[in-house]
């Protein structure tokens, strides 16, 4: 039954997360990637399709590269409600923090999706604000290095040579939300959830690192908010001129490099 692995995994009374209902069949096709820093920080790879959203967890997120094959390992599918959710999943399955990293449509390349997801190779073309173009998902039947559980599960995300794709790293060039516009500790800041302080998602290894400096941040923000002291907001005030000045830089680094689809996403946000 559609989307009962997606309910059996999760508590409705604890976690923010949409509940199991399928939605309308759309003529525009909806897809997703969301960021989500749990034990792992990973990104959620989501394409509408009879009324749920196939979801793929992809460890390193898309590359633009089509020499680079992504591992993408398939996971439940989720309600299409999700593909607006962006928040704090306090405790339980997927604890973390969820960042809605890309949002846009998407169209098949073949007539008949159901039979490419069974044969284990859909072509796809995407129109987001960072992914665009024409892309691909093969199944590899666990054989490739890393994977695991093996099966139907993994499969590889493949960007196609056209005008979108390039060399640029557009995880790096373009970490935050589309929805937002925010980081992880803006999000982690508009709420007060129990991973801040018990039952944290990530508790060691990179993702812990990564959360602790997170909670920090966003510790900073709620305190400069709340007001707090002098000292905290001059704090976060650094912090916010360092980054500022540090996506300058790399803006005017890779301008050069700077693909069609991150050009006309800057100038959306601009507008």
């Amino acid at each position: 039954m559609a989307l009962e692995e997606y309910k059996r995994k999760r508590d409705f009374k604890k976690t923010p997360e949409p509940e199991a209902k399928v939605g309308a069949k759309r003529a525009e096709r909806f897809f997703c990637v969301q960021k989500h820093l749990a034990s792992h920080l990973h990104y959620d790879f989501r394409l509408e399709h009879n009324g749920v959203l196939l979801s793929w967890a992809v460890p390193k997120g898309p590359s633009l590269d089509p020499k680079t094959k992504r591992l993408a390992m398939k996971v439940e599918d989720h309600p299409v409600a999700y593909g607006e959710f962006e928040g704090v999943i306090p405790e339980g399955y997927g604890a973390g923090i969820v960042m809605l990293w890309d949002r846009g449509s998407w169209t098949p390349e073949t007539d008949d999706v159901d039979a490419a997801l069974k044969k284990g190779d859909l072509k796809f073309t995407l129109d987001g604000y960072k992914l665009k173009g024409s892309w691909v998902l093969v199944r590899t039947g666990g054989r490739y290095a890393g994977a695991r559980g093996g099966g139907d599960r993994s499969w590889l995300l493949i960007k196609h040579r056209d005008d979108w794709s390039g060399d640029l790293d557009i995880t790096e060039f373009a970490p935050r939300s589309v929805k937002s516009e925010g980081d992880f500790e803006d999000i982690l800041a508009e709420d007060t959830p129990a991973v801040w302080h018990t039952n944290r998602p990530a508790k060691g290894g990179d993702a812990g690192a990564m959360l602790a400096t997170i909670i920090e941040r966003a510790a900073r923000l709620k305190a400069g908010q709340n007001p707090g002291t002098k000292a905290t907001r001059d704090a976060h005030t650094k912090d916010v001129r360092a980054a500022r000045t540090k996506d300058t830089k790399v803006t005017k680094d890779t301008k050069k490099k700077q693909p069609p689809s991150t050009q006309r996403a800057q100038s959306k946000k601009k507008k």
